[in-house]
């Protein structure tokens, strides 16, 4: 079963940097780095998402409009707006692509902060380098694969970073349970967070707050910490409740509190 811990190793590899780099270094600053560590990192990215990779600096224009946005209409993925995951995935991928290619007018709030290599970008992110590293992984699944249906992983190999962010973005908005008030529907969905490396604790990423594995870092931009601000208010004024209850994971109700305008 090479071909399985190939894909596993993958797959686990991948997640770890879109977590650690871009999700809570790039997008929320919770932690620094030395000029040459960010470099590192930033090549150690490139090299584990491949066919997949994700501009840090896109991906944090884009979180941060999430989060300042969750699950209302200008959220740029919020489930409660699509009939299903794949229509979701291809409305982020055009909001992404236009941070990518500066088509874009993001909120001067959404900018900075996050790591800039526009050459490892722009050549990360073209055609070329993707088919080339699609082609990488066909030919080591030609070498080492023993049946027909190890082939069925390689599509989603190519796109690993993507699946890594619908899984999250959907199951993490539509599914489980829920520790604290929040005026969006975001959950945690522990049976299935051991595939996105903690990242499906949403509840308890959006409650905001200094305190807590992945919140809004001390040098996080002022959209995060104002989200994490305004969160840990409705904390605070409603402990000692009980947590409300889930809203429906239809996307004809997308849970009205969300619909509200969020400040910053």
């Amino acid at each position: 079963m090479a071909i399985v811990l190939f894909f596993s190793a993958h797959w686990i590899i991948s997640a770890f940097f879109q977590s650690f780099f871009h999700h809570r270094y790039a997008s929320h600053r919770m932690f620094t780095m030395t000029p040459r560590t960010e470099r590192t990192f930033h090549v150690l990215t490139y090299l584990a998402q491949g066919s997949s990779y994700l501009s840090p600096r896109a991906y944090a224009i884009l979180h941060r409009e999430h989060h300042a946005y969750s699950d209302t209409e200008r959220d740029p993925h919020a489930p409660g707006f699509f009939a299903n995951v794949l229509s979701m995935m291809w409305t982020t991928a055009m909001r992404y692509n236009a941070h990518l290619t500066g088509t874009s007018s993001p909120e001067p709030r959404f900018l900075g902060n996050y790591p800039e290599w526009p050459w490892l970008d722009r050549v990360g992110s073209t055609w070329a380098a993707r088919v080339a590293w699609g082609t990488a992984y066909g030919l080591v699944y030609l070498w080492l694969a023993t049946a027909w249906w190890q082939f069925l992983l390689l599509p989603v190999q190519w796109v690993l970073g993507p699946v890594h962010g619908a899984i999250v973005n959907w199951c993490g908005h539509r599914y489980g349970y829920r520790n604290f008030r929040t005026n969006d529907a975001s959950r945690n969905f522990l049976p299935f967070d051991f595939l996105t490396l903690g990242e499906l604790f949403q509840n308890n990423h959006h409650r905001g707050g200094a305190a807590g594995a992945t919140s809004a870092g001390p040098r996080a931009p002022a959209a995060i910490r104002g989200d994490a601000a305004i969160n840990e208010a409705r904390v605070t004024e409603d402990a000692g409740a009980p947590a409300a209850p889930p809203p429906a994971p239809s996307h004809t109700n997308a849970l009205s509190a969300g619909r509200s305008a969020r400040p910053g």
